[in-house]
Formats: structure tokens, sequence, C-alpha cells
């Protein structure tokens, strides 16, 4: 894979006879590139041509002519498969879809270059022509054979954090550090899901791209929002990872992956775009929240609602309600008790649920007590029911359920002290905020669910 992009089969072939006849003529340089992959081997040109694909990465002759088919479908720098399973690009290629419906411009691109329909198959088709392949079946025959290819062999180090072993390779194929995965997510992407700021700073240093985004749009700064990894988040913003490009949606950027799920310990390093309600709210900045409250730049750049297509599809609207009772859900996440109460004292209603949950039951969730307080205190139901998360996951479901499902023991306290009903069960499968805690194994919760006290 460390072919220039320029790269034919007939140049390579020709490398191959060169390096054969370079060889019987007692070539030393041709000897020493022959013995590092054919110890003593006396050669013809099956071995030559080995000797060639091994030293650009390719176990052997028939697969190096493999990945220049792949070429000639995908363009000069195919998509790199790293897993096995075939039920991996499948979800990848639902994932994709939910993308481009949401109108993430590189999504729509691929769909758009491929002339692929905005469906489950056309999904199919786009990430197997983008690995180089004319079908589905083509895509799925070739994963059976990755194991020796270089991205590969580099996705495994980093699944077993072995970071001597990523820098070995990269030692070897430095290219890898721009080589593009599935869904167009590079080996620094890749590194970012595992939380391990080490492989990061490694491939930091060697060069790799902190600006770039997967075919999502997102980045790795977005990633260390999104898992609320304040340490990989420095790293990156010493490298200069930008923090205003948008993911998954127009104003979808860092900050605003960590202020989804209320992360704010990374958020204080992710700067303040988009500027608008529902960042002002995650932030608790109140002076921002009673400057942006009746303007239009209120609800701009709300084009992001969901991190990944677990998410049921949903569109914001430009209505200055669905705005402002948003970014109490958005305040109560986080924490922020003062800009929610802010909202709430302008107008903002309390128990609006604008998209997968209240106030009051994403405060539960993640345990934010004190904003579990408040809002209780400014009218918030206690048992109000409603939605959650991904649509199989919280359908009729109350602020107790989700406390209880993280083990939140403080504000189960709180919740039941309020009123809150031990025994109302959920819409989708008919059970109690006691059975959502003992599912998650959380047993002090479920002692509290049957006590009452601790």
């Amino acid at each position: 894979m460390s072919l220039p992009p320029s790269a034919s089969l007939e140049q390579l072939r020709k490398r191959a006879k060169d390096l054969l006849r370079a060889h019987q003529a007692g070539s030393a340089e041709a000897v020493a590139r022959v013995a590092a992959v054919l110890p003593g081997a006396e050669i013809r040109l099956a071995q030559a041509q080995l000797v060639v694909a091994r030293e650009h990465g390719f176990p052997s002759w028939p697969r190096l002519r493999a990945h220049l088919e792949r070429v000639a479908v995908a363009g000069p720098s195919p998509e790199q498969a790293f897993e096995e399973d075939p039920a991996y690009y499948a979800e990848r290629a639902v994932g994709l879809l939910e993308s481009a419906r949401d109108g993430t411009p590189d999504a729509v691109a691929a769909f758009t270059r491929r002339a692929a329909p905005l469906t489950p198959a056309g999904a199919r088709r786009v990430v197997a022509g983008n690995h180089g392949f004319t079908s589905w079946a083509g895509l799925r025959r070739h994963l059976r054979s990755l194991g020796d290819e270089p991205f590969a062999r580099a996705f495994r180090a980093l699944r077993n954090r072995d970071v001597d072993g990523l820098g070995a390779l990269l030692d070897r194929f430095p290219e890898l550090v721009a080589a593009r995965g599935t869904n167009g997510n590079d080996l620094l992407a890749l590194a970012s899901a595992t939380r391990d700021e080490r492989l990061v700073s490694l491939l930091v240093g060697r060069g790799a791209d902190v600006a770039r985004g997967n075919r999502h749009g997102w980045t790795a700064l977005h990633q260390a929002g999104y898992a609320n990894l304040p340490r990989m988040a420095r790293v990156l913003l010493d490298a200069g990872a930008p923090l205003d490009v948008s993911a998954r949606g127009d104003g979808g950027t860092p900050l605003v992956a960590a202020l989804f799920w209320g992360h704010r310990e990374v958020a204080e390093l992710l700067g303040t775009a988009p500027r608008n309600l529902r960042v002002a709210a995650g932030l608790d900045d109140v002076a921002l929240v009673d400057e942006l409250w009746a303007t239009p730049a209120a609800g701009a750049h709300r084009g992001f609602y969901r991190p990944h297509g677990g998410f049921p599809a949903w569109q914001p609207s430009d209505s200055a309600a669905e705005v402002r009772d948003e970014a109490v859900s958005w305040a109560a996440r986080s924490g922020s008790v003062a800009a929610m109460t802010a909202l709430v004292e302008r107008g903002a209603a309390v128990d609006a649920n604008v998209y997968r949950g209240t106030a009051l039951t994403w405060a539960a969730a993640n345990g934010r007590v004190a904003a579990v307080r408040r809002l209780l205190e400014l009218g918030a139901e206690v048992n109000l029911r409603g939605t959650f998360g991904g649509p199989a996951h919280g359908v009729g479901t109350t602020a107790l359920h989700h406390a209880a499902e993280s083990g939140h023991l403080e504000v189960i306290e709180v919740l039941l002290a309020a009123g809150a009903d031990r025994t109302v069960t959920d819409a989708l499968y008919g059970v109690t905020p006691e059975s959502w805690a003992e599912h998650n194994d959380q047993r002090e919760a479920v002692g509290l669910l049957r006590s009452g006290r601790r």
C-alpha cells in the first residue's frame, strides 16, 4: 500500500524484471533486497515479483495486483479494510446512510460520486466502492485474507494498545499515517476511539493530520469531546486541532459533541463555537444566555442533533420556543444550574422534551444532583414519562428509571423524596426502575429502591 498514486502493474513488472537481472549480475544492492525477503534463495521472476510486492507492503504479488485493481475502482487511495467481520462494514454502511440523510457533506458526496440511492443497498454499494470493489460480495471476499496488509496490522496494534508495534510499522511504512480506512477513518481517528493518548501522541508525532475528519466530518478532537477525554484533547489541541469544524450537521463542533453528553470536564478545553443558546446553556454562561435570548443567533447552527445513527432522525426547527426549551435540557445534562434557572425564569418550559430527554431525565441520568433539585424546585414533574436515548432504549421512562440505570444513589433519594413512583413501568419493556437497576448490576440502587433509603 506504499505505492505511488501513478504506479501501474506494467511499471511494477518492469521493476521486478530489473531486480532479477541485477540480482543475476551480482549487484550488491539487488542481492541485499532479495535476501531481506528470501534469504539465500536463487530467484526467478516470480520471486523477484514477491520481493517488489513485499517492499511495498503486500504479502504477495497477487495481493499487489489486486490492490491496483481496487485503485481502478476507487481512485488512487482506496479505503483500507481492517476488520475481518463483514457485519462491521454493514454497520458502517448504515451509519454512512444516516449521515447522508442528515446532510453531512462528505457523506452526501460519497453517494453522489457513485450515483447510489440513499437506501441500505445504495450505502453498501458506496462502502464497497470506496474500498475498491464493484460489489458487496467482492468486499466480503477481500475480508477473508486481510491478515498481512499493513493497515490491518496497524489497526491490530491499536486494538492491542501496542505502542511499540505501531511505531515499528510506521517506521517501515511511514505512509500509513496518511492512509484512510473504512468511511474515511485514518489511524488517528481509530486511535482516538481506543481512548489511549499514547497511541494518539505517537501518530501526531509521526505527522498525522489533526484537522482531518472522516466521512461524517468527525475528527479525533470530536472523539475526545464525545468520550470526555481531556488529556487526549490537550494532545490534539497542542498539535493544532481546530475547534470550529462541524461534524454530523452544521454546528457539530468538538465542543457540541462534548456538551451533547454533558461532559463539562473536556468541554472547558474546547472553545465556545458555535455561539448559540444551547452552547451558552451547557457552559453555564448566563451572560451569553441573556445576550442571545431574543435574537436569531439563539438558534443558529443547530444542524447537529445526534452523535451517531443510533439515535432516531429529527430535524431542528427555527421555533424560538424549541430553541429555548432545548437549551434547558443542555444546561441540565451539564449541571449548569445558573443557566438552567435563567432559562426557565425567562419562560422556557421546564418539562419540554425537544429531542430524546427532558431536562430532569438528562440531569438524573448524568447524576447531576444539584440540577435535579433545582428542576424540582422550578416545577419539573417528577413522574413525567418520556423518551431518552435510542429508540430501543428509553420509551415511556421516567427520570427514576435512568437514575436507577446509572446507579446515581443521591439522585434516586432526591427523586423518591419528591414523590417519584418506584412502581412505574416503561412503555418498551414494561419494567420498573428497580428492574433497570438490576439489569445494569446496580446493586446499591436496587437496595435503595426496595427500601427507600440507604
